[in-house]
């Protein structure tokens, strides 16, 4: 029965191996295309929004990035709480070296909602009427001067509802914990593609003013602690399509220990089971079926050779699904190494972190999705939550 158990297992696993190199192909000639795409004339007022919380790695070249794109019409709005945050001080020095307008904000404590929530609207409000785009970003990124009129040029489409991007953390000091979150941030870059299934990520979305009003962003955001996917729910029962652009892909630089491994990544998948549960129950579903496919296999392995039984071809079952999702990191890595030019030697002497380790990321991530189904409290930035809905949120300690 086992044995019968396993051979299901592992041919889903190939099949679905194969397709996802498929796709990862696909992926790559997309990448391609839209790399040799000119950004267009599409010329907006744009406002752009950068909530900031504490000193983090990099903060003051992140943000000194913000104020450099190629654009001409746009202002740039830096958020904070309090001018108590000790990133205020780099704040003040990038704004003051800033050839751009950019606007200090600073938002007041967060009560009924996550901290970067209230920052994003109070900075909305006091932005006014006079942009016709919001383009909303994150201080952990360093986006190139490209970036912003690439990120906008989609919304020349009317119909769109909004246009969006991810990271790709890179490990700063070449630690095993930086690689792992960075090897387990990599397959959500290729979900995102040419489909009606793209949801918004917070360091890189931009949309229409008159679109984010129609759909009541503001109003979305209440209560919340995901500005992305309380936006992106918001598009989504609107009936609006949210554009995936591969070419604004975001180089993040990152320092991890195994704490903050784990306290981000179940942070990620917590945040998606209350907001988004269709996309936790995929997730957690495919990770027991390879999870399940591989250690099986092994245990019948060494089962058969503990018996004498003949058993490499067990084994080779076995790691087929593991040489499959290696490959796929080699895919995804040919595909960055074109996207962020600017980050080359790094990404070459970190590539083993995205094929060695691709095949062990479903086994954190199963943990991940196991953890977010008895848990609605999360850290970040130091600050305690309880997910209640994806309307309510209970602030537990600052």
């Amino acid at each position: 029965m086992w044995f019968t158990i396993f051979y299901v297992l592992v041919i889903e696993q190939i099949l679905q191996g194969l397709y996802s190199l498929y796709d990862g192909v696909k992926w790559l000639q997309t990448a391609r295309i839209r790399l040799g795409l000119p950004s267009g004339f599409y010329t907006p007022r744009v406002a752009v929004f950068c909530p900031v919380k504490g000193i983090e790695l990099g903060l003051e070249q992140n943000l000194t990035a913000l104020t450099q794109f190629d654009y001409m019409s746009y202002e740039l709005f830096l958020v904070v709480a309090t001018n108590e945050d000790p990133a205020y001080p780099v704040i003040e020095r990038v704004a003051a070296n800033s050839k751009r307008p950019v606007h200090v904000i600073c938002a007041g404590r967060a009560r009924d909602c996550g901290e970067k929530v209230n920052n994003l609207r109070v900075a909305v409000e006091r932005a006014g009427t006079a942009f016709d785009v919001l383009v909303f970003t994150d201080s952990d990124g360093r986006p190139p001067r490209r970036w912003l009129a690439r990120l906008i040029a989609p919304l020349a489409d009317e119909h769109l509802g909004a246009v969006t991007t991810f990271r790709w953390i890179l490990p700063e000091d070449g630690g095993f914990w930086g690689a792992l979150v960075s090897a387990w941030n990599a397959p959500i870059v290729t979900f995102l593609g040419e489909h009606r299934h793209n949801f918004c990520w917070g360091g890189g979305t931009a949309v229409r003013r008159d679109r984010f009003e129609q759909v009541r962003g503001l109003e979305a955001w209440g209560g919340s602690v995901s500005d992305d996917f309380s936006l992106t729910l918001a598009l989504w029962r609107a009936g609006f399509r949210v554009a995936f652009a591969p070419e604004c892909l975001v180089a993040s630089p990152c320092r991890m220990t195994a704490r903050s491994f784990f306290e981000f990544t179940n942070r990620q998948f917590t945040i998606t089971r209350v907001y988004a549960p269709q996309i936790w129950q995929r997730a957690m579903l495919g990770h027991i079926l390879y999870c399940s496919a591989v250690v099986l296999g092994l245990a019948l392995w060494c089962g058969n050779l503990i018996q004498g039984f003949p058993a490499l071809q067990i084994l080779l079952l076995a790691l087929l699904p593991p040489i499959l999702s290696a490959v796929r990191g080699v895919l995804r890595l040919v595909a960055v190494l074109e996207l962020l030019p600017e980050w080359h030697s790094e990404l070459v002497s970190n590539g083993w972190a995205w094929t060695f380790l691709a095949p062990l990321i479903p086994f954190f991530s199963l943990y991940n999705t196991l953890v977010a189904a008895f848990r609605r409290k999360i850290i970040w930035r130091g600050t305690r939550y309880e997910l209640l809905t994806p309307s309510r949120t209970r602030i537990l300690v600052r």
